[in-house]
Formats: C-alpha cells, sequence, structure tokens
C-alpha cells in the first residue's frame, strides 16, 4: 500500500511519536533527555508533513486523508495548509517576489534577529493564501473543504481534551512539541533560501548536505527538490550528487549545526563568518 518502500521508516517514526506521548503522558512524565528525543520527532513530523504533502505516502486516498489528520496533531497545523502556501506559492515563486515566504521582506540581512523573528513574520503572511484556498475549495470542491476544515476541528478537539485532562501535561506534551515543529520547519526553510540567488537557475538555494539527512527523510537537498518537487525524498541524494557541480560550493554546507553556529553566533563577532548576499550581488552588478 506503500508508494515506496522506503517510507517504511516514515511509519516507524510516526508510530514512534505517539508512543513516545502516551509514555510521557501516562507514566514517564518530563524526562529532558527522553523529552529532548520526543521534541526531535516531533521536527521530524514537520518534514515528514512536506514530503506526504507533495508525494502522498499511500497508494489509497483514505489512507492518505488519514495521515493528514494524524499528521495534523503532531505537527500543530492542518496538514492541508502546505497546498496553498507551499507547493502552489513557494514552489513556484521560489523566494522570489510574490512568495509569501520571503527571506528578504522586511531586510536583506542574514542574522539572529531575522532568524528568530522569521517564523512569527512567515507565519503570519501564509495566513493569507490559506484564506483565499479555503475560499476556492469552498466553491469549487466541497468535499476537499470539509476535510480541510476537520484538520482544525481536530486540532481544536485535541487541544480540548488535553487540557481537560491535564493542562499541565497538554502545555508539555502537545503544545510546545507542535510550536517547536512549526518554528523549526520555517527555520529550515529560512536557511535554506537567504542570502541565495533567487533568479539563479541552480542557486536559489542552500543545501545542506551532511548526516542530518539520514535522519531527516534528506531534508537538506533543496536545490533538487526544488527543480523535481515531486520526487521522493529517498531519491534526493542520488539526484542532488548529480547536478551539485552546478551549484556554487557556497550553497552546499556539509554541517547544518556549523552553519547555525558559524553564521548566526560566531558571525556576531568575526565578519568573515557573515553569509554574502547573492540576490544583492546580482542587483548591485
Amino acid at each position: 500500500m506503500l508508494r515506496y518502500t522506503a517510507d517504511r521508516r516514515t511509519i516507524i517514526y510516526l508510530l514512534i511519536i505517539v508512543c513516545l506521548l502516551f509514555l510521557q503522558w501516562n507514566y514517564i512524565g518530563f524526562n529532558i533527555f527522553l523529552y529532548i528525543v520526543y521534541l526531535f520527532f516531533s521536527i521530524s513530523v514537520s518534514v515528514i508533513a512536506h514530503n506526504h504533502n507533495h508525494l502522498p505516502i499511500w497508494k489509497k486516498r483514505w489512507m492518505n486523508i488519514f495521515t493528514d489528520y494524524y499528521i495534523t496533531l503532531f505537527y500543530g497545523f492542518p496538514a492541508f495548509g502546505w497546498v496553498p502556501t507551499h507547493n502552489k506559492n513557494h514552489h513556484r515563486y521560489n523566494n522570489r517576489e510574490g512568495d509569501y515566504t520571503l527571506t528578504y521582506r522586511y531586510s536583506e540581512e542574514n542574522n539572529i534577529g531575522i532568524l528568530l523573528t522569521y517564523p512569527s513574520v512567515s507565519g503570519y503572511h501564509q495566513q493569507k493564501p490559506i484564506r483565499d484556498y479555503l475560499r476556492q475549495l469552498y466553491h469549487s470542491n466541497r468535499n476537499t473543504f470539509y476535510v480541510a476544515i476537520f484538520q482544525y476541528v481536530a486540532l481544536g478537539l485535541q487541544y480540548a481534551i488535553a487540557f481537560w485532562l491535564d493542562w499541565q501535561k497538554a502545555l508539555l506534551f502537545v503544545v510546545i512539541p507542535q510550536q517547536v515543529a512549526l518554528f523549526t520547519v520555517l527555520i529550515f526553510n529560512y536557511i535554506q533560501h537567504v542570502h541565495a540567488n533567487e533568479e539563479s537557475e541552480w542557486n536559489h538555494s542552500r543545501n545542506f548536505v551532511g548526516i542530518l539527512n539520514l535522519m531527516l527523510f534528506n531534508n537538506g537537498y533543496h536545490t533538487v527538490h526544488h527543480e523535481k518537487a515531486g520526487m521522493h525524498w529517498s531519491k534526493l541524494k542520488e539526484e542532488h550528487e548529480r547536478i551539485q557541480h552546478n551549484i556554487d560550493p557556497l550553497l552546499n554546507e556539509r554541517s547544518m549545526w556549523w552553519y547555525l553556529i558559524r553564521v548566526y553566533i560566531l558571525g556576531v563577532f568575526v565578519p568573515k563568518f557573515r553569509t554574502n548576499s547573492m540576490r544583492l550581488e546580482r542587483l548591485n552588478s
């Protein structure tokens, strides 16, 4: 029933996170080490949501709809939201004017202040295409409209039941992990595009080609993802290696963690660790 056998790992991740929630809520309580693992799997759900949105996991439609609801409850936002904000917008404009996820909306700088405020700014501007999409669905595809609306309902019921049972556990094991997932996936988008050249055929995205891809479904191979958005995540590494000679080496980072430390911490004190904007270089040439 899976489209790709590689998605056995996806299913394992989705089962692990519900088991972690069950164990922490009912038996273990807060354990810092287990909680960090839980936050990692929460972040992984945001990556799974992205992948499932581009290429549904299952061959059966009803199973994909069920998975959308399942993802919604751990991602913290209706899974359908990827369609208007990501598929129909971000992949169309790819950080050019018109993209609701622009990295340079208010500033051309790339620093820790912009990094930390970007998720809120981007999230705010993405609400308009979501509203427009729902309005369009209401008039053109009422069944899909109700599937989308009931994802909001499912999320609301989850909050109501969780807070009714135990508001402290609800905050700790439901709300915070969801917000971490939402915040982190927007951070991923930011660092993959900021100071790249959005008009370039190959240099529109930054890639992180290190070991984190093994843990997060090859999410670091971003150039090739924009070139072939419907390609399954398991094939991205091979495809990236095929085209990487076209990409400026500055946009192929070995380690996401070193990039974050170098640019946003060390870069505050040492200018050579900061990124230079390929976009501004193009505009000023």
